[in-house]
């Protein structure tokens, strides 16, 4: 899905726009290990009618990924190309991720990718509010199964979803925020360097943060 352009500096402080953790009403299935807890959240959305983009759907999109991903990326929802595939970021701007993953020395089976919301929504327009409520906390579950070290989000609503903020992206990327002990770096969406390439520099100098922390961590 296209990233629209980030926003001016509109937005809410801060402090003022920051809510408490989406992460902290989730409960993620029991499972002896990630693998099976994300297949258990899968089974949950089973033939998805929570919302009405099921009416517009080809394939649900769930996620891919290593479940035990130090790197997780959160884009905003599948486009045309993901859509029938079934798998998130593999048109022109999952190129451009790939890439992005490869230069920071790892593969695209090392991290975990998944989408706000899991339908595509029509003219892959922006998910409207109650399909981002209602499809979100699958998100949730799978960030606190697979617990990354860093969550990556892609563009403005990722971030604001997962960071509970209506603070735009220009405002927020390119420092570290923090959910239940879980690492989040704003940058962003990949659409959006296609149409601005200009802004490669500063995903770039995102992502050496990302790399840094992984490295601190150990």
């Amino acid at each position: 899905m296209d990233e629209p352009a980030p926003p001016g500096a509109g937005g809410r402080s801060r402090g003022a726009g920051r809510a408490a953790s989406p992460l902290a009403a989730i409960r993620a299935p029991e499972a002896l290990d990630a693998a099976s807890a994300l297949r258990l959240i899968r089974e949950d959305i089973g033939d998805c009618k929570r919302c009405g983009l099921c009416g517009h759907r080809t394939n649900i999109v769930f996620g891919v990924g290593d479940p035990a991903a130090r790197v997780m990326f959160v884009g905003e929802g599948p486009g045309a190309d993901e859509d029938l595939k079934g798998e998130p970021f593999v048109g022109r701007a999952g190129q451009l991720l790939n890439k992005i993953i490869e230069s920071m020395g790892m593969e695209r089976k090392d991290v975990y990718i998944a989408n706000v919301v899991k339908c595509r929504p029509p003219e892959n327009r922006t998910p409207l509010p109650d399909e981002i409520a209602t499809c979100s906390p699958f998100l949730f579950k799978q960030i606190l199964v697979i617990r990354p070290r860093v969550v990556v989000c892609l563009g403005t609503p990722a971030t604001q979803t997962v960071l509970g903020t209506r603070e735009t992206i220009t405002r927020l990327r390119g420092t570290f925020h923090e959910i239940d002990g879980i690492r989040v770096m704003p940058t962003f969406h990949p659409a959006y360097l296609l149409r601005n390439p200009a802004a490669k520099r500063e995903v770039w100098d995102d992502m050496k943060k990302v790399m840094a922390e992984l490295k601190k961590a150990g």
